[in-house]
Formats: structure tokens, sequence, C-alpha cells
């Protein structure tokens, strides 16, 4: 990473010095290797960086965390790619994690549990939502956004897997941003169309592909930001909004970036 991002501690150089952060930061596969999600790991260190919170990654010892493989069916895979992260976390004595992947957040949180691995997990859009009800990030009176209409795009693994609504939206409240929402949103909202490790396979036959549905629903709205909390998702609506030639006038942001601008990080 570029900046001084380089200078984000690993677990490893943690304990070395005798030291525990608060949190573990999991980056995640995209969060690690996709360029455009790159950028939110980068806005969401700034933000961790500037409240001043303790925080470490596990570097090169972070793998996958097994939820593609589990989604897929490989439920060997899964488990491999599991018991190995389990065994690193709980070497290094970790609590508590925060993460910016729905699909990471429900493995954590929700499966590892079965194979020994326990841990309070959080998203980052709550995580965010904290900081912002403690008064430590969020601009009072508006800032960059201030009357910007947005609209918010539900994570399966957020909203309905995790019910996990309201979090995202505090977040963009504190923009002073307009938030209008699709047709189909909360407990109603449509899949982007990458879950279910389908974002690694070809599409099925059919007369419409499900991002471009979801895109045009966000379209609709007037919206000149959607905002994701998810890799999957940011992935595919940004291809919708390609496709429909739209690049110019709608951008796709992720909540951490929408907070790191706002703050002028």
């Amino acid at each position: 990473m570029s900046e001084n991002l380089n200078q984000v501690p690993t677990m490893a150089d943690l304990m070395a010095k005798g030291e525990s952060p608060e949190i573990l930061f999991w980056v995640g596969c995209a969060g690690s290797y996709d360029d455009r999600y790159k950028k939110v790991t980068k806005a969401f260190v700034r933000i961790l960086n500037k409240v001043g919170i303790s925080f470490a990654v596990l570097g090169p010892e972070e793998a996958c965390t097994g939820d593609p493989a589990r989604r897929a069916g490989n439920e060997f895979l899964f488990q491999m790619q599991a018991m190995a992260n389990i065994q690193v976390m709980d070497g290094y004595g970790v609590k508590k994690i925060v993460t910016a992947c729905p699909h990471c957040f429900n493995t954590l949180k929700n499966e590892y549990p079965e194979l020994g691995g326990n841990y309070e997990v959080i998203h980052h859009a709550t995580f965010l939502q904290q900081l912002i009800n403690e008064g430590k990030v969020g601009l009072e009176g508006g800032g960059e956004f201030k009357g910007k209409k947005i609209t918010y795009h539900d994570s399966c693994y957020l909203g309905r897997a995790n019910n996990i609504y309201e979090a995202p939206r505090e977040v963009l409240a504190a923009l002073d941003a307009d938030l209008v929402e699709m047709k189909r949103c909360r407990t109603k909202g449509l899949c982007c169309g990458a879950g279910g490790a389908q974002m690694f396979k070809d599409a099925e036959p059919g007369n419409k592909e499900i991002n471009i549905e979801r895109t045009e629903e966000a379209l609709e709205t007037g919206a000149s930001i959607v905002a994701a909390a998810c890799p999957f998702c940011m992935t595919m609506m940004r291809d919708g909004v390609k496709a429909k030639e739209k690049e110019e006038q709608v951008e796709v942001l992720d909540l951490a970036e929408l907070i790191a601008k706002n703050e002028g990080l």
C-alpha cells in the first residue's frame, strides 16, 4: 500500500513487541487483491488511524475464510481454510474482529464457532455507526455529501442473513445526505447477483442479468451515488452502471469511502 499505510501493523509485529491490539481488521480477499476494493481497505485504515484505535491485520497469515468454497459445495476445503485461520487467530489471542466484507463477517461470526472459533465479529457498517454515535467521526451540519441523493443497496449477508439494516443507513444519515430508497430494500432487497459463489461462475440462461435489474432500480431513484457495504455488491453494481453507460453520472462508493471523504481523509 502507498502513503503511510505500509505502516499498518501485523499481529506478528505487535506480538513481537509484547503488545495486543484492540481489534483485528480482517481485510478479506477482495480488500487485499481487488484493485477497486483496496481503496475501501485504505479508506477504513485512514478512519481507524484518525480515531486512534489500536488495530492490526494478519497480513500474509490471513487466508480466505472459506465462504466461497462452502457456498459452492466444497465443505472439505471450507473446513481446512477455517481451521487454519482459527489456529492462527487463537495463537494471537484474537477476541474482536472488524471486517468490511459481509461474507467474511457472516462466516467468521456464524460459522466459525461450530469449528471452535469464537470471536466478537463486527461489520464495518456497525463499527462506523458506533464511531459516529461516539462523536469520533461525522460532521454536524453536513460536509461534502450534504443534500446529495444517495441510494443504499442492501447486501444479502448483511441484511437478510444478519438483520443489519439500520447501521448503514445511520452512517449515511450522518453525512446529511438525501437517502432515497429503491423499491426493493431492507428485508425485500434484491441480491446483486454475486452471492453464493455466483460471482465466480458463468450466468445461467435467462433474459437479464440480476445486477442489471438491480442497477436499473438504483438508477430509477435518481441518486448520483450508490452506497454499498460489500465487495461483491460493489463489483456487480459498478458493472451494472458501466453497462448502462452512466459512469459519468453515478458513482458506486463504500460506506468507509463516504465517511473518509467527508472527513477529508
